[in-house]
């Protein structure tokens, strides 16, 4: 028998949904739209039955009236007459894991685009999924629109992964992007990020790298076959760049972006998600605004980049409904790529062990032999540098006070290293500042020459 034949005799897929916000509302509208379509060229009829959210009489743009409508999402999950559900509530804990779970264990496959969710609890529910023989697809809770997932479960045949790196929040490419084509501060555009919605009202979970973070976690398990450890990634955000980071990283024919980097090293596995310098020269320079960018690297292919956007309700429903169809028709394949029994304990390379380029911005005190000491003092922790540009365009000292001759003015310090390992880098600079030849903390960014 074909397989169109084959579908031609499936009941239709039937499927709740808990949360209708923005990807929630998008997904119903998409189906409603397209049900014809679907039924065509996969053979299964996709039917809403049930859904759940906070607010019933909230407008979202559809009629509710045509589904059963319940107000506990953990109630819904459970419910006889649906074979599949969506979780598109959000948060790690809560309403969110109790439904995903409750579905789970009464045999019914689910989707859900809830990266915090998966990256505290994704072994326990792939593991919940594998004994019930059920699904659970996640490729809309990492980078949107991009069908990561499915390429790292599927698509890379037995090629061995040795790195996956790549911009993985809209929220700071906007930031960042923003900053070095139009030359503002990170406050004026974060502001306006907060004003075309692509920002929260509290911030802090994007721009302090959080969010890259779980989905650097939810990646890294995929390719490297361990379990998902989302505490032991490093994080750095971007609130302490600056104009002149920006400036001068272009004079050198950098773009700085906040990247999500996963490698294997001797040590271990290294997560770290912090700002890079990258050449302008490399494709992923060129990801601007709120797109996302994947970089896979293999030992089959040297580079394989999907990028796309990263977020938004259109690109996030396509995400979802991919895994619905999917399931519809059959395909069944372990959450994350290989049975958790099979997944390794996740060994983390320490981040000191790191080596690579770094680049330093120091505000170095404007007295006789404060450039030399610092240079002495790299040179006697093993750090041989590329670069050293004085620039005296970015000093920023208060000329009333300078008169005085209590203070003393700094000087702005670029330093450009060669490949260094980070804990040599931390204890020179740690002795630069006591030495007291610089204010203020040193700003270091790490250096990618993809």
């Amino acid at each position: 028998m074909s397989e169109k034949s084959k579908t031609e005799h499936l009941k239709p897929l039937r499927i709740g949904i808990a949360g209708l916000g923005t990807v929630g509302a998008a997904l119903i509208l998409m189906l409603e739209k397209n049900s014809q379509q679907i039924y065509r060229k996969h053979g299964r009829k996709i039917e809403v039955v049930a859904i759940s959210a906070r607010s019933r009489s909230r407008d979202r743009g559809f009629d509710i009236s045509p589904y059963e409508w319940h107000d506990d999402p953990v109630a819904l999950a459970k419910i006889p007459n649906i074979d599949l559900f969506v979780e598109l509530i959000g948060g790690e804990d809560g309403p969110a894991l109790d439904a995903v779970k409750a579905a789970l264990s009464s045999g019914k496959s689910v989707v859900t685009a809830n990266k915090a969710l998966l990256a505290k609890h994704g072994v326990e529910l792939a593991t919940l999924a594998e004994n019930s023989g059920t699904d659970l697809g996640f490729e809309a809770a990492v980078a949107g629109g991009i069908p990561i997932i499915k390429t790292l479960r599927e698509g890379l045949g037995a090629a061995s992964i040795t790195r996956i790196y790549g911009i993985l929040n809209g929220t700071c490419n906007y930031i960042l992007s923003r900053m070095g084509n139009e030359e503002i501060s990170f406050e004026k555009c974060l502001k306006d990020a907060q004003a075309l919605g692509y920002a929260e009202a509290d911030p802090e979970f994007d721009v302090e790298g959080f969010d890259s973070a779980h989905k650097l976690a939810i990646l890294s398990s995929l390719c490297f076959q361990t379990k998902i450890s989302s505490e032991q990634v490093f994080v750095e955000g971007i609130t302490a760049i600056t104009q002149a980071d920006i400036q001068v990283a272009d004079d050198l024919g950098y773009a700085i972006k906040l990247l999500g980097i996963s490698q294997r090293s001797n040590d271990g596995i290294e997560q770290r998600v912090h700002p890079t310098l990258v050449p302008k020269s490399s494709a992923i320079s060129r990801v601007d605004d709120v797109l996302n960018a994947i970089v896979i690297e293999t030992d089959h292919i040297a580079q394989l980049m999907l990028s796309g956007p990263g977020a938004g309700g259109d690109a996030t429903a396509a995400s979802v409904l991919a895994d619905i169809l999917d399931i519809a028709r059959g395909q069944n394949i372990s959450p994350l790529g290989m049975p958790t029994s099979e997944l390794a304990e996740y060994q983390r390379a320490p981040m000191q062990s790191h080596k690579g380029g770094y680049y330093i911005r120091l505000n170095v005190c404007d007295v006789p032999g404060a450039l030399a000491a610092i240079t002495t003092r790299l040179g006697e922790n093993g750090i041989s540098l590329k670069s050293v540009i004085q620039r005296p365009d970015l000093d920023d000292n208060d000329q009333a006070s300078a008169s005085s001759s209590q203070v003393v003015n700094t000087r702005t310090l670029i330093l450009i290293t060669q490949d260094i390992v980070e804990s040599r880098l931390r204890k020179a600079l740690n002795q630069v500042a006591d030495d007291g030849h610089t204010k203020g903390a040193p700003q270091v960014i790490r250096i990618e020459e993809f």
